[in-house]
């Protein structure tokens, strides 16, 4: 196991250059329009002098190889650079929108699993009845649904036209993390929706079909030959095996939705790494695009190797390391 978790370690380090020199290549001058001075000063008038100490500070007159060099020196003390727009650095900013995206994904990834699962299950133990369908065409549905689209659905619908229809109740915040008027968590319940409906949906469908390719096991019918019930055979033998790909899936996700969730973070006007990497984008502050995008890896990178260790524990037949892996 300690083996094969250094070994995976290593994997990264050629992923983790692969994806620093493809983003400092993209920032280059002449690669993306746009004077990189002018990006850090605005639009004011500047003088000489003043362009000629940003260049040395920002090592824009030395090669490109020599940048990048200097850029993973401090990337790997630590230091993300310093806001273009802002002046703070990259480490903070991210600092403080870390948490927001963190609850988002969490509350998401939660209804992911809960209802994906159960969905699945029912779809799978009831095949071709009235569950199965629906469970069938509501997946269906969800996965060609635009995430934007379907949040700013979900807004129309508890903001607006719920509100017109009760004299100006209002059931669900439209945005933002926290008001008044509701708890924070009540501020999560919309954007959580929103961010897991296509998750959901692809769990429900993988759940399903791994479960019916489960309960047509040899050691399926000798449970049932043993005389267990049928939720016996379900939990303690079917449902352990369907597990893996779910779990493979749900890690990965889980990796995705803490990259930011930019377009959901964005509609509900959610502070969180998405949304941050939004603006930044918006406004050509590549320290903090860099600096989120690198984050976004090394977190998917890690929630990777968590999962793939997950699948010792749900099937004793895996083992890392030696001839069996």
């Amino acid at each position: 196991m300690i083996k094969y978790v250094f070994r995976r370690i290593l994997q990264m380090i050629p992923v983790f250059i692969g994806v620093t020199v493809l983003l400092f290549i993209l920032r280059a001058p002449g690669v993306l329009p746009g004077d990189p001075v002018r990006m850090i000063t605005g639009e004011r008038p500047i003088s000489d002098a003043l362009r000629e100490q940003i260049i040395k500070k920002h090592a824009l007159d030395q090669p490109l190889h020599k940048q990048y060099y200097i850029y993973v020196t401090n990337l790997l003390k630590g230091d993300l650079g310093e806001s273009y727009q802002r002046r703070t650095s990259v480490v903070d900013i991210f600092a403080d929108k870390f948490p927001n995206t963190l609850r988002l994904a969490l509350a998401a990834i939660v209804i992911e699993i809960i209802v994906g699962i159960a969905a699945g299950i029912i779809s799978a133990v009831r095949q071709y009845s009235f569950s199965d369908v629906f469970v069938t065409l509501s997946t269906s549905v969800l996965v060609s649904v635009p995430v934007f689209w379907l949040g700013m659905l979900l807004q129309i619908f508890f903001g607006i036209r719920l509100k017109e229809w009760t004299g100006g109740a209002v059931f669900l915040p439209m945005s933002q993390m926290s008001s008044s008027q509701f708890p924070d968590w009540v501020h999560l319940i919309l954007p959580a929706i929103t961010l897991a409906s296509v998750s959901t949906a692809y769990v429900a469908r993988i759940m399903r079909s791994q479960m019916l390719e489960a309960m047509g096991q040899d050691y399926i019918r000798t449970a049932e030959a043993k005389g267990l019930t049928r939720r016996a055979v379900i939990f303690r033998h079917a449902l352990k095996n369907a597990l893996i790909p779910v779990v493979t899936f749900v890690g990965i996700d889980f990796g995705v939705m803490m990259s930011g969730a930019i377009l959901t973070e964005t509609v509900f006007s959610w502070p969180g790494v998405g949304r941050e990497i939004f603006l930044a984008v918006g406004q050509r502050d590549w320290p903090v695009v860099m600096g989120g995008v690198i984050i976004i890896v090394v977190i998917v990178m890690i929630i990777n190797l968590l999962v793939d260790l997950s699948y010792a524990v749900l099937d004793p037949r895996i083992r890392y390391g030696g001839a069996q892996e």
